[in-house]
């Protein structure tokens, strides 16, 4: 009489489920995931993977050459988000695909789909949960010896031999990760998800066996789950969520490579060193190890760097040997790496070996070590079948390289000055923004007002092109409408910082994509209004004005968008300027630079743009006679007045900052923003006196020189550092021209232009001067009289040498 199940009616038809909790990318578990679906021949296969794509498999198992990926796009007016759900021929997921198709089951992808807001800070859906599980992983790494959790995997999991207790030791492996750690909403929504899946799925199979294949931290949670619910709740197949109203979304399939997937590139799941898993996959460890170890060797004998028969046979002989010394079967990742090093490095590391931590590969390794990450990193790249679907901006950028002559290779040159010169030029800029490999500027304008007519690109292939121009048809289905989506994506990404914004402003006018939306133009506003950092600002006013004003090659002149920025910045400046406190100090060159870029603004756009020039004058007023606003600063409102014709005393204003700790800095500023009237008024007091027969009248360099010659040698050492910097403002031909007075003043003959070269470092000389004079000093102290007898200073020169030291120290 056969024996009676008392198990209650939803217990025994659950118990018809096999959950199979994988690590993505894992041989092993994919091992495990085939040999389930060929013995259980299931009905069903449930994958984690995104559930609006589940009628699209056939699509995804079209024969492409892998690796591929799914990647999925989103943007809705409050986030734009981009995942891809990477696929190689190792990955579980991949495995449960095809042999589940193979087995004729019903195969369906069963989660949450990318654009979902549990996905909202995940670049990638196989992404591994380390960091919610480091403490269990840490403690498991300290009891094996192993130095992290890939090497701790392998030790555990890949090439043992021990293919029948696999799934248990997988089982409790996960159920010790997910035991001590805590799911997030995130997880806690996509686990029920997959939970309603796998109900519906037992509802519709009946007796027949149904396979489930999640991440391991997912496992034990979707089998509660499932189990703890009624299973003729489902009333069929749940619903797939839809993007919101007004959002747009999709997603495609692209190739994708070994490097992208490698963790030693940053990549953020699964395992490193992908071409030894895809060998370990295809024909086992031992022939994993073999066939790199040859590559390895190969590779450094490419770079000429010597590798001997013997040091071949070594390198075999240490991999093998670490691998019966850390009792594994067969070599594996780390010994094969371990026994690399010891066999063919013979100089001393300065750094950690790369495959003892996780992430990038630092600048400066090893070049062998470099080679040998390379190797196990390996080079395949995935194609798609021809006919795969993608996104229309794929086809649009073909047809444009191939009329615009831009579908080769090599250099590049376009003239702005015609107008398929601009075009082409359009063309290669929104490519750049894009990120599409391949297309890179050499030289060309940098900012709106250079008197550059044409650029120079270089063109190369790449076996990226292709992907990335995939995942660039996320933001549009032109060119024009993808890159001013990429720059509306930076300006809010830029926030209040000026500087990016100044660089985006920019590339919005190369690209032709100055006609930016309300909305952004609204942001960049916001972004101008609430900056705080006069630098930043400053470059923003000072390339868009730039652009407005001449660039009529690349169309951004009298731009309305432009003038808005133009207008926001200067009230900003001129509001941050007023509220500046500091003592003596070095000039600030950005701060001055942006009080230049609102002089010009309200000198060459204030009759065309709404800018308040009496407003200015008045906050100039102020400032330049503001006791705690810095001297850079006082000198540079003083200037901005003079250069905007308010009335003003120049020399006047000069006697007032003539502290020897201020002066230079006072003068920075001066220059920075009313160089021009510093000469003209020079040049028209020395035509006026000619003319009269008399002595030219008191002006700004006149009196500046009679301070100077009056200054004392303390203080004059003390000036001279910020007078250079001051004077750098003058262009050569100038301070010639300034030179050539001040010898016309003395009654000197001579060359003005010789005047201004001096035989050593004036920097050099006053650094002389200063040990010189506390040199005297410390001799007049000790009683032993000045340098200026040289034979009193011979004989004290052990001395005060020994108290000048004694007194840097």
């Amino acid at each position: 009489m056969a024996a009676t199940d008392t198990r209650p009616a939803d217990a025994r038809r659950t118990a018809g489920i096999t959950y199979i909790g994988v690590r993505h990318h894992s041989p092993a578990c994919s091992r495990l995931v085939r040999s389930a679906i060929r013995r259980l021949k299931p009905a069903y296969v449930l994958v984690e993977g995104p559930a609006d794509f589940s009628s699209r498999l056939d699509e995804l198992l079209l024969g492409h050459e892998l690796p591929v990926a799914i990647y999925s796009h989103y943007k809705d007016e409050a986030r734009v988000h981009g995942s891809w759900s990477p696929f190689c021929a190792y990955s579980p997921e991949w495995v449960a695909l095809t042999e589940g198709r193979a087995a004729d089951a019903d195969v369906r992808f069963i989660d949450l789909p990318a654009w979902h807001p549990a996905f909202a800070d995940r670049r990638n859906r196989y992404a591994d949960a380390d960091e919610r599980y480091a403490q269990v992983t840490e403690r498991l790494c300290e009891a094996f010896a192993v130095d992290n959790t890939d090497t701790l995997w392998d030790h555990m999991f890949e090439g043992t031999d021990d293919e029948d207790t696999l799934e248990e030791r997988l089982g409790a492996y996960f159920d010790l990760v997910r035991g001590e750690s805590e799911a997030g909403d995130d997880d806690t929504a996509r686990e029920a998800y997959m939970a309603r899946w796998v109900r519906a799925a037992v509802a519709d199979a009946g007796d027949r066996p149904i396979v489930v294949i999640t991440g391991g931290f997912h496992r034990a949670a979707i089998r509660r789950l499932v189990e703890a619910g009624p299973v003729g709740d489902e009333k069929g197949w749940p619903e797939v969520p839809a993007p919101p109203e007004r959002a747009i979304g999709g997603s495609y399939l692209v190739p994708y490579s070994f490097q992208r997937l490698d963790a030693f590139t940053g990549y953020q799941s699964g395992m490193p060193s992908p071409e030894y898993y895809q060998r370990l996959w295809e024909g086992g460890a031992e022939a994993a190890a073999a066939g790199l170890t040859e590559l390895v060797v190969a590779r450094l004998r490419k770079r000429r760097q010597p590798v001997s028969t013997a040091d071949l046979i070594a390198a075999r002989t240490l991999t093998e040997g670490l691998a019966r010394l850390r009792g594994h079967a067969a070599p594996a990742r780390t010994d094969l790496l371990d026994g690399l090093v010891a066999a063919l490095v013979t100089d001393d590391l300065e750094q950690r070996l790369p495959w003892t931590t996780r992430g990038p590969l630092d600048p400066g390794a090893h070049p062998a070590v470099a080679e040998m990450v390379g190797a196990l990193s390996g080079g395949r790249v995935g194609r798609l079948r021809p006919g795969t679907p993608a996104p229309p901006l794929l086809h649009e950028v073909k047809i444009e390289l191939e009329r615009l002559k831009l579908d080769g290779e090599g250099p590049v040159t376009v003239r702005l000055t015609d107008d398929r010169g601009l075009v082409r030029s359009r063309v290669l800029h929104r490519l750049r923004v894009l990120r599409i490999p391949g297309f890179e500027r050499i030289s060309g304008p940098g900012t709106g007002a250079e008197p550059v007519l044409e650029e120079k690109w270089t063109l190369q292939p790449s076996d990226d092109r292709l992907p990335a121009m995939i995942e660039a048809g996320a933001y549009g289905a032109t060119l024009e409408d993808a890159a001013a989506a990429v720059l509306e994506e930076r300006v809010a990404d830029a926030g209040s910082d000026a500087g990016r914004l100044a660089g985006v402003l920019f590339d919005a006018a190369l690209c032709g994509c100055t006609d930016l939306s309300d909305r952004i133009a609204g942001t960049i506003e916001a972004a101008i209004a609430g900056a705080s950092e006069l630098g930043g600002l400053g470059d923003v006013l000072g390339t868009t004005l730039g652009l407005w004003r001449h660039d009529r090659l690349l169309g951004t002149a009298g731009s309305p968008l432009f003038g808005r920025v133009i207008e926001g910045c200067v009230t900003r400046v001129l509001w941050l300027v007023e509220g500046v406190r500091g003592g003596p100090g070095p000039a600030d060159l950005r701060r001055l630079h942006a009080l230049a870029a609102t002089r010009d603004a309200l000198l060459h756009a204030a009759g065309s743009l709404d800018l308040d020039r009496d407003a200015a004058l008045a906050v100039a007023a102020r400032v330049s006679v503001q006791s705690e606003a810095p001297p850079d600063l006082r000198g540079a409102a003083f200037g901005l007045g003079w250069s905007m014709g308010a009335a003003a005393d120049p020399a006047r204003a000069v006697l007032g900052a003539a502290l020897p700790d201020t002066l230079g800095d006072w003068l920075a500023g001066l220059f920075a923003l009313a160089r021009d009237e510093v000469i003209a008024e020079e040049g028209e007091q020395a035509g006026a006196a000619a003319k009269a027969g008399a002595p030219a009248a008191r002006g700004v360099l006149t009196v500046l020189d009679e301070m100077i010659v009056g200054l004392a040698e303390t203080d004059f050492l003390i000036a001279l550092p910020a007078l250079r910097q001051a004077f750098e403002f003058f262009p050569p031909r100038e301070r010639e021209t300034i030179a050539r007075r001040l010898l016309d003043r003395r009654g000197v003959q001579g060359s003005a232009r010789a005047l201004l070269r001096a035989p050593k470092n004036p920097m050099v000389l006053v650094e002389g001067r200063a040990l010189e004079e506390r040199v005297n000093r410390l001799l007049a102290a000790e009683g032993l009289g000045p340098m200026a007898d040289a034979a009193d200073a011979a004989g004290a020169a052990g001395t005060a040498d020994d108290m000048v030291r004694k007194e840097t120290v």
